[in-house]
C-alpha cells in the first residue's frame, strides 16, 4: 500500500508538472507568433548578407494541380542575384515539361534543369538534388520543397534573417487556404498542434528544423561533407541542422511561414504522413516516446487526475474545462499563424480539431508497431540514431 500511494503521488506531481510545461509551450508559441510572424520589410534588420547570392534546390518529383503555380512564384522573386536548381531524377517525369515551360517562359531568370540525379546513398531527395548541388553557384543554398509556394519578397525574408552568426534560417511550416475538409484538417494541425512544439523548442534553444524550405551556408555544408554526407539518412533536415548548429553556427526562423500548397491531399494522405514524421522522431530521439502526454486528451486526463487527488476537484468537471481552455488557445495560436482569421468556419475548426486531437494516440501507436516507412516511390527500414536501409522487391 506505501509503494502504491507513493506511485499516485508520483504521478500527481508529474501532473502538476505537466500543466506547468505545457501551458508554458501555449503561451510561448502564442506570443512568439504574435510577435515575430508576419512583420513588414520595414520592421525587419538589414544584415550584410542581404545581397548575397542564392542557389534554389528545388527537387520534383510527378505532378499535382497546384505545381506550375506553385513553382512560377519562384521565377517571380523580387531578389537581386539567385539561381533556380531544378531537379528531377527519371527522363520520363512529367514534371520535366512543367520545368521547360518555366524556363521558356522566363528566359531572363537564372534557372537550369538537371535530370538524372546522383546515386550517393538511400534518401531519394538528396539523390535527387546532388547534381544541383554541385553546380551551385553562390554561398547561400535555399532548399525548398516542391509543394511550397512563395511571396514576392519570400527569399529576402530568409537572407534578412542570415546575419553574421547564423548558419541556417528556416520557415514555420503552414498549409495555404485549399477546399475540402482535408485541408482544413491539415491547416489546423499545422496551425495548432505542430508550431506549439516547434516554436517552443526554437525559443528554449532546442534545434527544431523541418526541410521544407530551408536557407544555409553552403561552405558550412561542405565541410560537413556537403549533402552527400546527409545521404544515409531519411530524416536529412535534422542531420543537416545538427551539423551546422555542431560546427558553433545559430539557427534563426523567417518572419514569413513555409506555405505548403500541395494540390494532392487528403486525410488517408495526412495520417500517413504523421505517421512517418512520427516514426522518425522515435528513431532520432527516444524522448519521442512521452509525446502523447503533451497531446490535449492525454494531457487533460492526467492533469485532471493529478487535480482530484491533491485538491479533491471533480476530476472530468476539470478534464472538460481543461479542454475547452487548450482549444480556445489553439484557436488564437491558428489565427496567428494564418496573420488573421481562418477561411474556414469556427463550426469547421471545432469539428477538424477534435478529429485531429483524437487521431492523435492512435497516429503513435500506428508508428511504434511498424519500423518500416514508405517514402516517394521506396520503402526503408529505420534503425536507431536516424539511419535506414531501403527494402528492395525480390
Amino acid at each position: 500500500m506505501a509503494a502504491l500511494e507513493l506511485a499516485m503521488q508520483a504521478l500527481a506531481l508529474f501532473g502538476l508538472v505537466l500543466f506547468g510545461v505545457l501551458w508554458l509551450m501555449h503561451f510561448m508559441s502564442i506570443i512568439y507568433v504574435r510577435l515575430c510572424l508576419h512583420r513588414r520589410r520595414s520592421e525587419v534588420k538589414q544584415p550584410f548578407s542581404q545581397f548575397n547570392g542564392v542557389s534554389l534546390l528545388k527537387p520534383l518529383k510527378g505532378v499535382d494541380p497546384n505545381l506550375v503555380s506553385n513553382l512560377e512564384t519562384f521565377f517571380t522573386l523580387d531578389y537581386p542575384k539567385y539561381e533556380i536548381l531544378l531537379c528531377v531524377q527519371d527522363q520520363d517525369d512529367p514534371a520535366v515539361e512543367v520545368c521547360k515551360k518555366l524556363l521558356g517562359k522566363y528566359p531572363g531568370v537564372d534557372a537550369r534543369l538537371f535530370i538524372g540525379g546522383k546515386k550517393v546513398g538511400i534518401n531519394p531527395k538528396i539523390n535527387n538534388l546532388m547534381p544541383g548541388y554541385e553546380e551551385a553557384k553562390y554561398s547561400l543554398v535555399w532548399v525548398c520543397d516542391s509543394g511550397i509556394r512563395v511571396k514576392a519578397d519570400t527569399l529576402t525574408d530568409l537572407t534578412n534573417q542570415m546575419t553574421e552568426k547564423v548558419g541556417l534560417v528556416h520557415g514555420l511550416p503552414y498549409v495555404a487556404d485549399r477546399q475540402g475538409f482535408a485541408a482544413t484538417l491539415e491547416q489546423v494541425y499545422f496551425g495548432t498542434s505542430h508550431p506549439r512544439s516547434y516554436i517552443s523548442a526554437n525559443v528554449t534553444g532546442i534545434k527544431c528544423v523541418t526541410g521544407m524550405s530551408c536557407l544555409m551556408r553552403k561552405d558550412v555544408l561542405d565541410q560537413a561533407g556537403g549533402l552527400r554526407a546527409f545521404a544515409q539518412y531519411i530524416a536529412e533536415d535534422y542531420f543537416m541542422a545538427k551539423a551546422i548548429a555542431d560546427r558553433g553556427w545559430r539557427f534563426s526562423m523567417a518572419t514569413q511561414v513555409a506555405m505548403q500548397n500541395s494540390g494532392s491531399y487528403s486525410i488517408a494522405q495526412f495520417q500517413s504522413r504523421m505517421i512517418r514524421w512520427t516514426k522518425l522522431r522515435i528513431n532520432m530521439l527516444p524522448g519521442t516516446v512521452l509525446e502523447p502526454v503533451s497531446e490535449c486528451f492525454l494531457a487533460s486526463l492526467i492533469i485532471g487526475w493529478a487535480a482530484h487527488y491533491i485538491f479533491r476537484w471533480d476530476m472530468m468537471v476539470f478534464f472538460m474545462c481543461h479542454c475547452l481552455a487548450w482549444f480556445i488557445a489553439d484557436y488564437i495560436q491558428l489565427t496567428g499563424v494564418q496573420g488573421g482569421a481562418p477561411c474556414f468556419s469556427k463550426l469547421d475548426f471545432a469539428v477538424a480539431w477534435f478529429i485531429r486531437e483524437s487521431m492523435a494516440v492512435q497516429i503513435f501507436l500506428s508508428a511504434l508497431w511498424d519500423p518500416t516507412i514508405s517514402w516517394r516511390t521506396g520503402r526503408y527500414r529505420l534503425r536507431c540514431g536516424g539511419t535506414a536501409e531501403e527494402l528492395l522487391d525480390v
